[in-house]
């Protein structure tokens, strides 16, 4: 009987004119795309210069700041509270202020100083512009210090080229399942409701078990086929290639197949009519996303918001994935995410099964 049910399902998804277009197209676009502009690196970083000294050490160290890939010199003011309007009127991010005696100051006694004014609206890009503008400032008015700076060698742990796509790869893995898993599920009982093909599913004597199983497994298979489609891309597009055993991938990501699946179908259940059920499921999604340290690392939150990753299935993919895709770890490094993941299973396809009910 359920045979016939998955063939049920894989008949609709087939003759739906934009569902397999989109389940080509959803993780290709998100593959190719997102690690592109989802990045966190601060660059193209606009710098004003008020020099009040002109001297040559100023106006080197103003070459300095033109030639530097980070910064990009949007000229020079003749005072201070021209180059803050420019700032006002956002075409500037940060200003130098270079004062008067500069180089001389700095050739007698080793003590010339400058004003590094960053805009804040940005906390981020603030912060970390002026502590590159000040990295520059110390190493071209004190050439020891840098010398001594370039004795130290630092080695990078499992990313040794600081390349942010290879953080933010294994975290597209869970967008794309989520979405792809999630939300087409939530649909797919409400679609048939407002179309009225269930009546003829509740007259019949299937099961409830059979019946759900029948609509979660179609959305393990298409998981597996995305998850497949974007470890190809990572490794075609990139050159990003998974560290550690491969198949730990999969068994995260059909857990979270399954979580969400089962999710979008407790959803639909609930829901009478498609509006409603994408509004739940937006919802739910966003705060998942938000809360589980795919942007932000989640010991940065409040006390009281990093409580919310213990009962977030996002958080624990992630950082198994994470753990498997760059450093390489094995089973026993994400057995914690592993039982942590199949509990949340557990507990979400079972009340999707119980939720659902017959009208005989």
């Amino acid at each position: 009987m359920i045979k016939y049910l998955i063939q049920k399902e894989f008949l609709q998804i087939r003759r739906n004119a934009f569902l397999p277009k989109l389940i080509f197209v959803f993780p290709i676009v998100i593959m190719c795309v997102m690690p592109w502009v989802m990045n966190q690196e601060v660059k193209n970083i606009r710098v004003c210069v008020v020099d009040n000294d002109r001297s040559t050490l100023s106006r080197q160290l103003v070459q300095r700041i033109g030639h530097n890939r980070s910064f990009v010199l949007t000229g020079q003011q003749p005072s201070y509270d021209a180059a803050l309007k420019e700032v006002e009127k956002s075409r500037t991010d940060i200003v130098l202020v270079i004062p008067q005696d500069f180089g001389k100051n700095e050739m007698t006694s080793g003590g010339g100083e400058v004003l590094i004014a960053a805009n804040a609206v940005n906390g981020t890009k603030g912060g970390i512009g002026s502590g590159y503008l000040s990295q520059i400032v110390t190493a071209h008015v004190a050439p020891t210090a840098a010398a001594m700076q370039k004795k130290i060698s630092t080695l990078y742990l499992y990313n040794k080229h600081l390349n942010y796509k290879v953080f933010m790869i294994p975290a597209l893995f869970a967008i794309v399942m989520m979405l792809m898993c999630g939300f087409l599920p939530a649909l797919n009982i409400v679609g048939e409701k407002e179309a009225g093909t269930i009546e003829q599913i509740n007259v019949t004597p299937v099961s409830k078990w059979s019946f759900i199983l029948a609509k979660l497994i179609p959305y393990w298979l298409i998981g597996l086929f995305i998850v497949t489609v974007c470890l190809l891309l990572a490794w075609v597009v990139y050159g990003i290639t998974c560290e550690g055993p491969l198949w730990l991938v999969y068994v995260l990501a059909m857990l979270l197949a399954l979580f969400f699946s089962s999710f979008g179908l407790l959803v639909s259940n609930y829901s009478d009519t498609m509006q409603q059920a994408i509004f739940v499921m937006w919802f739910f999604v966003v705060c998942l996303l938000l809360l589980s340290g795919l942007f932000t690392p989640t010991r940065s939150m409040p006390a009281w918001s990093y409580a919310t990753t213990y009962v977030n299935p996002m958080h624990y993919f992630i950082d198994g994935i994470r753990t498997v895709f760059v450093r390489g770890g094995g089973f026993l490094a994400v057995a914690h995410q592993l039982l942590a993941l199949s509990v949340f299973c557990l507990f979400m396809s079972g009340w999707a099964i119980r939720s659902y009910r017959k009208n005989n």
